[in-house]
C-alpha cells in the first residue's frame, strides 16, 4: 500500500445480500426404503457344526524346504544413492541405466534427417547451376586454386617489400617530402592487406573475361 496505493476493490452490489438460511448445511436426498432388496445370509444353527477332523498327510516342513532350496534366488531391486546419507532411488527410471543403446536403430541417422540432408544438398546443386548459368552468360571466369594462391603470395609479398621500405624511414618525420611518402607507404600497406583478406576469405574468385 505504501508503494502501489489502496487495493482497489470492488464494491459488493446490493443485491448479493446474505440470504436467510444461505449458510445451512444442505442434508442429502432421503432414499426410498426397498423391502425387495435381498438379505444377508441367515446366521447357522446351534446344531450345525463345521467339519472337522480332516488332515493333510502332506509335510509342509519338507516342502516348503525344497521350495526354498529349488526355487530361484529373488534379485534385489537395483537402486543407486545420490547422498552421503544413504536416500535410496530406484535406477530403472533415473536415466543412468544404458538400455537405448541396445535398440536396433541405434546409432543410424533418422530418415527426416536424411531427407533434409538431400534436400539442401540438392538446393545447392541447383543454386550451383544457376550460378554457373549467369556467370557463363556474364563471361565471367574462375580463379583456379593454382592462380589464387600465387595472387595471394605476390600480394604478401610486396606487402613485405613495402613494410621493409616503410621501416626503412627516419624516426623524425621533419619534412612535407618524408609525411608525403610515410602517407603513400601506410595507404599502400592498407590496400595490400584489404586485398589479402579479400582473397583469404573468399575460396572461389571470379574475374571478368574481357576477351
Amino acid at each position: 500500500m505504501k508503494t502501489m496505493g489502496p487495493a482497489k476493490v470492488e464494491v459488493p452490489s446490493p443485491k448479493d445480500f446474505l440470504k436467510k438460511h444461505s449458510k445451512e448445511k444442505t442434508l442429502p436426498p432421503i432414499k426410498k426404503f426397498d423391502r425387495n432388496v435381498p438379505k444377508k445370509p441367515a446366521v447357522p444353527l446351534r446344531t450345525d457344526h463345521p467339519v472337522m477332523g480332516i488332515q493333510s498327510e502332506k509335510n509342509f516342513i519338507n516342502t516348503n524346504a525344497a521350495n526354498v532350496i529349488m526355487g530361484v534366488a529373488k534379485k534385489p531391486k537395483p537402486i543407486y544413492v545420490d547422498k552421503r546419507t544413504g536416500d535410496k532411488h530406484d535406477l530403472e527410471p533415473s536415466g543412468l541405466v544404458p538400455k537405448y543403446i541396445n535398440k536396433k536403430d541405434y546409432g543410424v541417422t533418422p530418415e527426416y534427417i536424411c531427407k533434409r540432408n538431400e534436400e539442401i544438398k540438392k538446393a545447392q546443386e541447383e543454386y550451383d547451376h544457376h550460378i554457373q548459368e549467369n556467370l557463363k552468360k556474364a563471361a565471367m571466369k574462375r580463379v583456379s586454386d593454382d592462380e589464387r594462391e600465387a595472387i595471394l603470395q605476390g600480394l604478401k609479398k610486396n606487402w613485405e617489400e613495402v613494410h621493409k621500405e616503410f621501416q626503412s624511414l627516419s624516426v623524425f618525420i621533419d619534412s612535407i617530402p618524408k609525411k608525403i611518402r610515410k602517407q603513400r607507404l601506410e595507404e599502400e600497406m592498407k590496400q595490400l592487406e584489404h586485398y589479402i583478406g579479400v582473397i583469404e576469405k573468399h575460396k572461389i574468385i571470379y574475374i571478368a573475361n574481357n576477351a
